[in-house]
Parts: structure tokens; C-alpha cells; sequence
């Protein structure tokens, strides 16, 4: 979907196109619908009088979901005015309204509008973002990069029909709303990308693919991008990544991406996926039924991908770092087993209990590498557990930190884009659950407190840096007949990015 951003100067329709233009109406505590004089002066006396007798004859109460059409003969314009029910919490409201114009826009195949945004809602600035974001949510359709042939096509990402949404502002748009306006824009492309990698079958979306979309990336905004191959992997003894690979036939990739928008002496900021594309748990199976929603294990590593897409939509000043270790996890008479050793790239060595607690594995080297950049911070993005799912259900990633001013940056940056994160404890008492009697941890630590545990395991190669963990497991995708990846937490790691910049 294209966004603009203009004052507001109405579209004007001929005999042949009729312009189409969205007002927005809320609910009163009444139950009668209230649309700003602002907004209804701006339209011709045929059009103000339509809406006042839909208004008046209670035939539109502003509802939320409820909409009436007036066709304008005297401008030639189609107004839909949508209602938003009674506002409680604006920012909300203003995504709910982008994701109505947007369906209204596919249900009737409307290729160009515009929304004029005033008082109506709120006059805060922030609503251009929600609008945007809204509007380019509703819009998406998987459109998959492959043809009869099974031949893949990275370059063909999420797209729908080339419809053009113009928000207009009561006055000239200043410097900052063209700054939330553009950072919008930018996050709904990170977030589109997220999710059209997430909703790739298993069978396309490889380690491999994963690589080239992030060279593609590369080449595109000029991020240096390397991609490392299993001899490269080893070279650097990530052995803890590695031996979750080990009963694939598809070769693992070790993906590094730097963005310098910064000075050159400051820290970066670095940030970690997991990139598991398909996770049949390897010699501990995981239950056949779902098992096809494991090709959503790899979206820690899609929201990596899709924040850099924003990174270089929008350009921040800030260094950014993005670190992927992504393979599948399949059993095999070379996979690893329930109760082998291994030794991590930290040195630290593993007793591996349950293959199917395989993401803490190949992060673990990961965040180890990550120390090299001496970091600003390092925050990992990964579908860990599904008991973080039971904890806090789809609302909610899990967030876990050794260091306080991260969390309450990363919480602050969820709320602000409303893709939220709830703070979970990482106390040295759960580490008991990890011990073993073979090695200096174990992989799991039993079911009480099971994401509580896996970000106790990670935190033993973080200890160098200040680090937060994001559990996306109950957040990264919808099942049934929402089925589909959602593109979480990339608002979140974007807006952070930009508050780090500031």
C-alpha cells in the first residue's frame, strides 16, 4: 500500500472517477454519532446534508464497524463515513480505523482514497502512525514467491494491489508528523516483509533463502551482509548451533548484518533471531497435530529481517548489528540425541535433554558472538516456549533482562506502538532447575517455570553486556482462520531503535 501525507485540500472526483474520501465518526455517551464541524465544512452542502439526515434518523449511531456511503454528485466524490464507537484509547481506535479503511478498500476493489484525520479522534500526532500501520495490516495478502516449478523468487515479497491511502492533516504536515509519518511507513514494510517470511512453507523459506533475502536486503540499502557456511560455523566453534543441525539435509547459515548510521566509535546496538525454519522437535518429536505451524519457528529471525527493511526505510542514527542463526531441527540418524554432551562456542558444555529445546542452543552461540561488537545492548528475538504461551497467552511476549533501562526501554517502545511486552523474572534461583550431573547445564529445566528457565539458560553467555530476551511464541502468529504470521515484535524493535537514535 502507498501512504501519503498532505493538508488537507479534499479529492476532487469527475463524471468518470469518483473520488473516494474517509471521515470518521465517534460515539458519544449517548449513543449518538459526533463528526467534528471541521470536517463536515469542508464538504458540499449536498453531502453535509446526507450525513446530517443519517445522523439524525439514528440510521448511523457512529458504531464501531458501522459505515454509511454518500455519493456526491455536485463533487464527484464517494464519502464513506465509518464509525469508531466511543474512544477510550486513541491510539487503538486510529489502528482499528487503518485496518477498516484498508478492508473497505479491498472489499471494493477502491484503488485510491484518502482519510481526513482531525479532532474527530485526537490531535495527537501519533495516530498518523497508527492509521498507517493499521491500514498496511489489513492490506496485506501472502503472495507466494514461487510458481509451478517450485522455482524460488526472493525478490517477490508480500504484495497486494498498488492502493494509494493519503491522510490529510487540517493544516501543512510539520517536521514531525512527516517524521512519524515516514517512520510509519517504514514499519509497515518491516512488518510486511516479517510477515511473508513467516508464512512460507518450510520447503522455500530455508537457511539458505534466509541468507539471500538478507544479501537482497543488503544490496538494496547498502548494509554490509555476511553469510556464513557450515565450515565457517565450525570454524568458530559454534558447536551448541551446529548440533542442532546435524540431522538436516539442509546446510545451516550463520547470517551477519551491520548498519552504521551512527558515529563510527558508538556502541551498536545488536539484535539476535532465531531462525529454526522448520522444528519437528528432531529425536525428541513433537506431536504430529500443528506440527506444520514449526515453519513459524524462524520468525525471531523474519523480525530481524524486517526491522533492518525498516532501518533502511527510514535510516536512524544508530548502529545496528543483526546476528541470525538459522537451520532446521529434524530427526535422523545423525541427529543429536537426548542425553549427548556438547560443548558451546563460550566453552561452556551442554547436556542436551530434549532435542525440542533446540532455539536456547543455536542462540546461545550467537549471543556469544555478539560480544565481539562490545554492544550497546544486545536484545534476542526467538519462538523459545510454548509455556511463555500458557504464562501470558497472545497479548504479550515475554520479556526478560538482566538490566533494568532496557526493559523499561523495550516496554515503553511496545507500548508506544501497542505491540506489547510483559516483563518476566530471571532470578538465580530458577538456574538450580538447569543443573546436570554430566556438564555445566542442562538444556532444560523441567515444566515449572519452563520460559523462566530457557531465558535463565541464555542468560549464561550474556553476561558481558547489558541483554533482553523477547519470547515470541504466543505473539509471532495466529492460528486457525486467522492463520498467519503477524509481524510482531518488529514495531517494537523499530520504535526502540528510534528512541535509541534520539
Amino acid at each position: 500500500m502507498i501512504f501519503q501525507l498532505k493538508s488537507a485540500a479534499l479529492p476532487k472526483g469527475t463524471k468518470k472517477q469518483l473520488a473516494t474520501l474517509f471521515i470518521v465518526s465517534s460515539q458519544t455517551s449517548t449513543e449518538n454519532a459526533f463528526i467534528s464541524g471541521s470536517s463536515l465544512s469542508q464538504l458540499s452542502n449536498t453531502a453535509q446534508t446526507q450525513i446530517n439526515l443519517a445522523i439524525s434518523s439514528e440510521r448511523f449511531k457512529g458504531a464501531t464497524g458501522q459505515h454509511i456511503s454518500i455519493f456526491d454528485d455536485e463533487s464527484h466524490q464517494h464519502i464513506v463515513v465509518l464509525g469508531v464507537g466511543q474512544i477510550k484509547d486513541a491510539a487503538l481506535t486510529a489502528r482499528a480505523l487503518g485496518q477498516q479503511i484498508a478492508s473497505h478498500c479491498k472489499q471494493y476493489s477502491i484503488d485510491a482514497a484518502a482519510v481526513l484525520i482531525d479532532d474527530a479522534i485526537s490531535s495527537s500526532d501519533e495516530l498518523i502512525n497508527h492509521i498507517v500501520i493499521g491500514a498496511a495490516d489489513a492490506n496485506y495478502n501472502f503472495e507466494a514467491p514461487y510458481d509451478s516449478k517450485h522455482k524460488q523468487n526472493s525478490k517477490k515479497w508480500a504484495t497486494d494491489r498498488a492502493r494509494t491511502l493519503t491522510l490529510l492533516l487540517p493544516k501543512t504536515p510539520n517536521a514531525t508528523q512527516k517524521n512519524i509519518f515516514t517512520q510509519a511507513c517504514g514499519i509497515a514494510e518491516g512488518i510486511a516483509l516479517t510477515k511473508h517470511l513467516g508464512n512460507l512453507p518450510a520447503n522455500f523459506a530455508t537457511p539458505t533463502y534466509l541468507g539471500k533475502v538478507a544479501q537482497e536486503l543488503g544490496k538494496t540499502y547498502d548494509f554490509k551482509v555476511q553469510v556464513l557456511e557450515r565450515k565457517q560455523i565450525a570454524a568458530l566453534k559454534m558447536n551448541s548451533f551446529l548440533s542442532v543441525t546435524a540431522g538436516s539435509e539442509q546446510p545451516p547459515r550463520f547470517i551477519i548484518m551491520e548498519y552504521n548510521g551512527g558515529h563510527a566509535k558508538d556502541a551498536p546496538i545488536v539484535l539476535v533471531g532465531k531462525g529454526i525454519t522448520f522444528d519437528t522437535g528432531g529425536i525428541s518429536l513433537k506431536p504430529g497435530l500443528g506440527m506444520d505451524e514449526m515453519k513459524y519457528d524462524m520468525c525471531g529471525a523474519a523480525s530481524l529481517l524486517g526491522t533492518f527493511k525498516t532501518i533502511g526505510e527510514t535510516k536512524p542514527k544508530i548502529n545496528v548489528v543483526g546476528l541470525i542463526a538459522t537451520c532446521e531441527n529434524m530427526p535422523s540418524g545423525g541427529a543429536t540425541k537426548p542425553g549427548d554432551v556438547i560443548t558451546s562456542m563460550a566453552g561452556l558444555t551442554i547436556e542436551v535433554l530434549n532435542t525440542d529445546a533446540e532455539g536456547r542452543l543455536v542462540l546461545c552461540d550467537a549471543l556469544t558472538y555478539a560480544e565481539r561488537y562490545k554492544p550497546a545492548a544486545v536484545v534476542n528475538m526467538a519462538t523459545l516456549t510454548g509455556a511463555c504461551i500458557v504464562a501470558l497467552g497472545h497479548h504479550n511476549s515475554g520479556l526478560f533482562a538482566n538490566n533494568d533501562d532496557l526493559a523499561s526501554e523495550l516496554q515503553t517502545a511496545g507500548k508506544t506502538q501497542r505491540d506489547t511486552a510483559w516483563r518476566m523474572p530471571l532470578e538465580d534461583a530458577y538456574q538450580e532447575q538447569l543443573k546436570s550431573n554430566f556438564a555445566d547445564l542442562a538444556n532444560i529445566g523441567g515444566m515449572p517455570a519452563g520460559s523462566v528457565t530457557a531465558a535463565c539458560f541464555l542468560s549464561r553467555f550474556t553476561k558481558s553486556y547489558p541483554w533482553a530476551h523477547l519470547d515470541i511464541a504466543g505473539t509471532a502468529w495466529k492460528s486457525g482462520a486467522a492463520k498467519g504470521a503477524t509481524g510482531r515484535p518488529v514495531a517494537l524493535l523499530s520504535q526502540f531503535l528510534f528512541n535509541r537514535a534520539k
